[in-house]
């Protein structure tokens, strides 16, 4: 299954059935532009002309289908034909005028009477039929098509740089496990050679075991303090958990985010924990990394 981007812009024409009794029909497109952005729930904001306000619970249908998250606008643009002009009322249309105006001014007689220009818009309204919003309700269905395969271009780029990420940390999980051992080792011979100065000092005999087996429990002690073979067990089991929901694709934004967190919860024990300069410097770039990783992880539906 495929990872999606929230983001993402598509747009997609089409044209009304052309009737020869339907002067309006020949001269009208619609088009249909989507634009998404991350957002933590499935926003849609819809642009919509006069004529087509009717199609508003099915278009959210039609991009709710291909969308699942992220703030979305629809807008949907009616075109004509530049040259012809407005477009010519139907003769139906007309008569359907006329008598309302009669039976209108029959009950109101002060009434003013419709000017050209409240006819053309009345009529352009009413003229949206079947076959404009058909047009309509088609066109929104292949852009919203369009904008999840852009979305899911844009998704297996994000994946590449995640995973390029995500084994940056691995590696770096690597250069840090043998350093532990290695500081405590110089650690326990410091404390007996500490230990031992401190006795010759006083005058006393170095041949006791009492002395080494002290400092070699100051050395245990300094151990557990600075052990970070946990932090970086967990580190891992993020880091296999990440890639796992890569490999499946589908709704992971959610998810991925979390695991970050948790991610950043252990670089900073990592950090805390750091006895030597190397360390610290593995929890900076550590910490470098999945913050790069939260910012791209953002944009995942």
């Amino acid at each position: 299954m495929a990872v999606y981007s929230m983001t993402g812009f598509a747009s997609a024409t089409a044209a009304p059935a052309v009737h020869a009794q339907d002067s309006t029909s020949s001269r009208a497109a619609v088009t249909v532009e989507l634009r998404s952005v991350n957002g933590r729930f499935f926003d849609l904001a819809l642009r919509l002309p006069d004529e087509l306000r009717s199609l508003e619970p099915a278009l959210r249908e039609a991009v709710a289908a291909q969308v699942r998250r992220g703030k979305v606008e629809l807008r949907v643009v009616t075109q004509r034909d530049a040259e012809s002009g407005p477009a010519l009322p139907a003769a139906e249309q007309l008569n359907r005028l006329a008598r309302l105006e009669a039976s209108v001014q029959a009950w109101l007689p002060t009434a003013r009477g419709l000017s050209v220009y409240e006819v053309l818009q009345v009529s352009r309204a009413a003229g949206a039929g079947d076959d404009l919003q058909a047009a309509a309700l088609q066109a929104a269905r292949e852009c919203a098509q369009a904008l999840r395969e852009a979305r899911a271009r844009e998704g297996a780029r994000l994946v590449a740089v995640l995973r390029e990420r995500v084994q940056q940390l691995r590696a770096l999980a690597q250069q840090a496990e043998p350093l532990v051992p290695a500081l405590v080792q110089r650690q326990q011979q410091r404390f007996i050679e500490r230990w031992n100065e401190a006795l010759a000092a006083a005058g006393a005999g170095s041949d006791t075991d009492a002395p080494r087996e002290r400092a070699l429990s100051e050395a245990a002690a300094f151990a557990l303090r600075i052990d970070v073979a946990e932090e970086l067990a967990r580190l891992r089991s993020h880091l296999d958990e990440i890639e796992r929901l890569l490999g499946a694709g589908g709704e992971i934004g959610k998810r991925l985010d979390f695991l970050i967190q948790e991610l950043h919860r252990e670089a900073n024990t990592l950090g805390s924990k750091s006895a030597t300069l190397e360390l610290t410097a593995i929890a900076v770039d550590m910490k470098v990394l999945i913050e790069q990783l939260r910012e791209q992880v953002q944009n995942l539906e």
